[in-house]
């Protein structure tokens, strides 16, 4: 057998995207920055960045999650602790033209976390801002702000974007993930109007109460109340140990 030649295969880079999704005013909103060099200067797309020589695939997404959010990434497995996001693996991305610089293959990671501040632009990022969901994919010609012409994301982010947010619309229909967006303690209210935004649809208040209070290990009471929406008050609930919902959450046909 003739010995190994890396030589006789054609080199190519492997980056992480990051699909950062968060609740803002009620909306499902996505992280995207305005690139500041070519390729695609000036267009809007998903942070993230080259994977280093010492750096494997988790690593990798954790840090580009910290430099774009200053989030720190949590156990996918446990509720997403303060200063937390939960960070999974998406799916990979390798067509041989997405990138017109050179063969490089993305490993896209998906982020979920409570409604965030204005995010910070850094590395070659010129400006980075919080969209909705709706705007970045359901507009023709692409996404556009403060009066500039719409323009499609950069590479194959919209693709990107979509697996993600039907990655998370999926999933917090059989998991607990749907906590991964609201505080360490929270309402059922606020818990449903999470669904209410990332599945894009109304949902009936006494329905909701009654599916996810009578959903064992879904949520547990946190021993207080609030007022901070209004009315009378709340009563405050953390997630529960549950990762699986049984029976589970589901979407309603739209």
């Amino acid at each position: 057998m003739s010995p190994y030649d890396p030589s006789a295969f054609p080199p190519f880079a492997v980056t992480v995207d990051l699909v950062v999704l968060t609740v803002r005013r009620h909306a499902l909103c996505a992280l995207v920055v305005r690139r500041g060099e070519p390729p695609f200067q000036g267009r809007w797309a998903l942070p993230g960045g080259f994977v280093r020589d010492d750096e494997d695939l988790s690593m990798a997404a954790a840090r580009e999650l910290g430099e774009e959010t200053g989030l720190c990434a949590s156990d996918p497995s446990a509720p997403a602790p303060a200063n937390g996001a939960h960070l999974e693996q998406l799916a990979t991305y390798g067509d041989p033209r997405r990138d017109p610089r050179m063969r490089v293959v993305s490993v896209a990671h998906l982020a979920l976390a409570p409604d965030l501040p204005a995010p910070r632009a850094g590395g070659d990022a010129h400006s980075a801002r919080w969209a909705p969901v709706e705007d970045l994919l359901g507009q023709e010609g692409g996404f556009g702000r403060d009066g500039e012409p719409p323009a499609p994301l950069a590479f194959d982010h919209a693709r990107i974007l979509a697996d993600g947010v039907e990655r998370a619309r999926s999933k917090i229909e059989y998991s607990s993930l749907a906590t991964a967006f609201c505080p360490a303690e929270f309402t059922v209210g606020e818990l449903r109007r999470v669904y209410e935004a990332v599945w894009g649809v109304a949902l009936d208040p006494r329905n909701f109460h009654r599916k996810v209070t009578g959903t064992p290990g879904f949520l547990v009471p946190a021993g207080g109340t609030t007022t901070r929406q209004g009315g009378r008050p709340a009563q405050l609930f953390r997630a529960g140990g549950a990762t699986l919902l049984n029976p589970p959450m589901l979407r309603p046909e739209v």
